[in-house]
């Protein structure tokens, strides 16, 4: 049998949304590899959608420094710049 990561979120997820362990244990899953991706993954995927969305990248560089700081793992404060370079090398 597989073991199950977290093992007290997923009680404590199944506990207070009655979901079935299984399920809570795909929903903490999920959200560990969403906030698992690093700071330069989470850049990329961001401005790729918010570009796709039609934001300009004057726009995108705000919002991206917005959300990186309101992540439950905070990154180092970038600068505009340093965003540009993680995008565009």
């Amino acid at each position: 049998m597989e073991e199950v990561p977290h093992p007290d979120l997923v009680r404590h997820i199944a506990g207070s949304t009655g979901l079935p362990v299984p399920t809570a244990a795909r929903v903490v899953a999920d959200v560990v590899a969403y906030f698992g991706e690093t700071t330069e993954q989470f850049v990329r995927r961001r401005h790729g959608e918010l570009h796709r969305r039609g934001h300009r990248n004057a726009q995108i560089w705000t919002m991206l420094g917005a959300e990186l700081a309101a992540r439950p793992v905070v990154a180092d404060r970038l600068t505009e710049r340093q965003l540009r370079r993680i995008v565009y090398g």
